[in-house]
């Protein structure tokens, strides 16, 4: 894969690379290139995320599997009663007023049937990293345990909880995103943004 050159290459940090065989394309987002792959024609490209950027040009990317845009992940923080849950719930929904999520995500205040209480974040999967730079950034934090990731997610799902409030959450846009007719009539440009 031939990868063109770029002008500030720091700003494609966290943007994706489409390898399509024949060529590639450098500066896409997330929910492009889960456009891209929920496409017939373009079910079977390669997709790599960029990493890191050195001045000089260099790129670290990271190979991420087609698979990961079809998976949500939570962060799912849990709390010794219904009042500190609520806290939770409350400071978290205001993290997101003062600082915009780097995806949508959606927030839920729950309870299980034993009554065990919890907030639950939950967020496209490729945004792992991002979600958890959002929270340390935004210094979120709880009394309780916490624990994040595809499994954890699966567990609150069939733990069936009771959801007792809820918030969608939505990203503040660093680049506008392309679908349909005007991401496949660019996909020969080498670099997208």
């Amino acid at each position: 894969m031939e990868l063109p050159k770029l002008t500030k290459p720091d700003r494609y940090v966290g943007l994706y690379i489409v390898d399509f065989g024949d060529h590639c394309g450098v500066g896409f987002v997330a929910e492009e290139v889960a456009e891209l792959l929920d496409s017939e024609r373009y079910r079977h490209v390669k997709v790599y995320k960029i990493h890191r950027a050195a001045p000089d040009g260099t790129l670290e990317l990271v190979g991420v599997p087609a698979e990961r845009f079809q998976l949500e992940a939570g962060m799912f923080f849990y709390a010794a009663d219904s009042n500190q849950a609520a806290a939770d719930f409350k400071r978290l929904t205001a993290l997101a007023v003062r600082s915009a999520p780097p995806c949508r995500a959606k927030v839920h205040l729950a309870r299980r049937a034993d009554g065990r209480c919890l907030t639950a974040l939950i967020y496209p999967a490729e945004y792992d990293a991002e979600i958890s730079a959002w929270l340390l950034a935004g210094g979120y934090r709880t009394q309780g345990p916490a624990e994040g990731g595809l499994d954890a997610l699966r567990r609150y799902y069939d733990g069936r909880y009771g959801i007792l409030d809820r918030h969608q959450l939505f990203a503040q846009r660093d680049h506008e995103i392309r679908t349909g007719r005007e991401l496949l009539e660019n996909l020969s440009v080498a670099v997208q943004r």
